[in-house]
């Protein structure tokens, strides 16, 4: 696990984006995986400008997403489907065909997780993953729990998680209750990991990962049994080490 610090999330990004950026100048074909928030905006927008600016293409790139709302079509303008087509997929040449996200209103949701869980095999698994760290560390929706799942499922979202995402919604009402996630075992077989994390309130979770121990509590711990892991965060974000 190697740790990278930077004065601002802007700098931070930048580092972020230059590593998917060279991933794919080296495999055209590259597999990523995806996540959403706030958090990685900022490098899709690079990764955008240099599509723009001819330093890299995305036309033989392959997509799968980490998570989506169970209940929110890909229209809906807080699901994740519609969150990257315009933060990223909207502003590349990739072929929309080729990037994939969990289908939160499918009418079979576990016969979706197997199909989704299929794809990302067949695809032949995950070159590079992005994530993002939950403020109780959860990653991707993998929340504290006693027991972690592998694969990619269907979770109950936690109060805290209900409680961070209610900013994007009118109301903490409209927030769902559920999502469709990969598993931890669905993560962990990427080949190269990337992790994000800006400001304070990741501070926290940013020191367990320099923990000596693995905690279903805190699923971000998981990552330290990876060998090729790079934990990129602001000082802000590092200021408990």
């Amino acid at each position: 696990m190697r740790f990278h610090v930077f004065e601002s999330p802007k700098e931070a990004s930048a580092f972020a984006s230059n590593i998917i950026a060279e991933q794919i100048k080296q495999k055209e074909d590259t597999v990523l995986g995806l996540a959403t928030g706030s958090t990685p905006i900022e490098t899709y927008q690079n990764l955008a400008e240099k599509n723009k600016n001819n330093e890299i293409s995305f036309k033989k790139v392959r997509t799968v997403n980490l998570d989506e709302y169970v209940g929110l079509s890909g229209d809906h303008d807080q699901s994740y489907r519609y969150f990257m087509n315009t933060n990223l997929f909207d502003h590349i040449d990739i072929n929309k065909e080729n990037t994939h996200v969990p289908l939160g209103d499918a009418e079979d949701l576990e016969k979706m997780c197997e199909e989704y869980e299929k794809l990302i095999q067949d695809l032949g698994g995950i070159d590079l993953q992005v994530l993002g760290i939950g403020n109780n560390g959860h990653i991707g929706f993998n929340e504290p729990d006693i027991k972690l799942y592998n694969e990619t499922h269907v979770t109950d979202l936690t109060e805290s998680t209900i409680e961070a995402n209610k900013r994007f919604f009118e109301s903490k009402d409209e927030v769902p209750r559920q999502a469709v996630t990969m598993g931890m075992a669905s993560i962990l077989r990427a080949k190269h990991i990337i992790v994000l994390a800006f400001g304070t309130s990741k501070a926290d979770m940013v020191k367990r990962l320099k923990d000596a121990y693995l905690d279903p509590q805190c699923p971000v711990t998981f990552l330290k049994i990876h060998e090729n892991v790079d934990i990129i965060f602001d000082k802000d974000a590092g200021s408990k080490l």
